[in-house]
């Protein structure tokens, strides 16, 4: 399998983090690839023409894309506990946490491009407020389900995505001070992050 992949981006740290989770990091191959909003990456676009990252090519020659599709395609691929929960509430509940990180995600990078890529005299700051809203209402969220123990139990996918958004704001929003907010969620993160696969796919310096 052929991974279009960037290690600064936090949808494709999800892919990894599951990817090393299940043994299937063995199995990809990572094709560095650039993104950016204002130059279009044609190559790219041969196989997503959205041209976003993550995107996999399957052994089989299959194109599939966003985060959300690649995970549960390689969770079917491996023998061991399913990261997606099969049914019930218990799959609902992950998906459901799963969507919330990558709402929060989504409003994080849609917010970066807004004020670190547009230029100065054409930025919208009520705009990047609201994103930040979505963000600040995200983790106090999760913060209330940590504090009620609801992010702890066996590896799903939830998990993994709140592990790669809260990485995301470390990263890219160092001065937001999330931790002094959320106590209970800084302390789930404080252990979460000590996975092996979380260390292994931390971003680099920005």
């Amino acid at each position: 399998m052929k991974l279009r992949y960037s290690p600064t981006s936090p949808f494709v740290r999800k892919v990894m983090v599951l990817a090393i989770e299940t043994g299937l990091d063995g199995r990809i191959e990572k094709i560095p690839t650039t993104v950016v909003p204002v130059n279009p990456n044609k190559d790219l676009a041969r196989q997503n023409p959205l041209m976003k990252l993550p995107t996999l090519l399957t052994d089989d020659g299959e194109v599939l894309f966003d985060s959300r599709v690649i995970c549960e395609y390689l969770d079917g691929l491996h023998g061991g506990p399913k990261v997606f929960p099969p049914t019930g509430m218990a799959r609902w509940r992950a998906l459901r946490q799963q969507a919330l990180a990558d709402g929060i995600l989504d409003a994080g990078v849609n917010n970066r491009y807004e004020t670190a890529v547009r230029p100065k005299d054409r930025q919208w700051p009520e705009w990047s407020a609201g994103q930040m809203r979505k963000i600040r209402n995200g983790l106090a969220a999760l913060d209330g389900k940590a504090g009620e123990g609801a992010l702890a139990g066996p590896l799903h996918i939830g998990q993994i995505a709140i592990g790669c958004a809260l990485g995301y704001l470390d990263f890219r929003y160092p001065n937001e001070g999330w931790r002094e907010r959320h106590a209970h969620l800084a302390k789930w993160y404080a252990e979460f992050s000590k996975r092996k696969s979380m260390q292994a796919t931390v971003p680099p310096p920005a």
